[in-house]
């Protein structure tokens, strides 16, 4: 039986991407961005390979939510101590810091890999829609 053959690519190619992020859900725009960053949508994808690209996401404080996840969607933390567990709803987050509701979803749709850090360096999340970034016209 005769095994494939595996091509890796030479270079990886970064391009830019800008995701408008008050068109859908969270959840839909999260899974789109990660896979940007990942890398899944190109043809040539390895998955021990960083081989995503930048994504730039504006339009963060205008962020959508479908049912009633506002009101009760909440996020732990906790401290390592006894009792330590901290709790804040979304709708509190959204109020003092809407760019780390984003942040939080696309990191744990990214798998738990030990680049998952750098590939969450490429991301830029901008309240609003002007920013300084040179983004790539396909």
């Amino acid at each position: 039986m005769q095994s494939q053959k595996i091509t890796l690519p030479k270079t990886v190619t970064r391009k830019w991407h800008q995701v408008d992020v008050s068109k859908t859900t969270m959840g839909r725009v999260a899974s789109e961005i990660a896979n940007f960053l990942r890398g899944k949508h190109k043809r040539d994808f390895t998955p021990h390979m960083d081989m995503g690209d930048f994504v730039v996401a504006v339009n963060v404080d205008k962020l959508k939510f479908s049912g009633r996840k506002i009101d009760q969607k909440k996020y732990f933390r906790h401290s390592g101590y006894l009792g330590g567990i901290k709790e804040m709803a979304l709708k509190d987050l959204l109020k003092r810091d809407p760019e780390e509701v984003l942040k939080k979803a696309v990191f744990s749709m990214i798998d738990d890999i030990k680049f998952r850090k750098k590939i969450m360096s490429r991301l830029k999340i901008v309240k609003g829609d002007k920013h300084n970034y040179s983004i790539d016209k396909n």
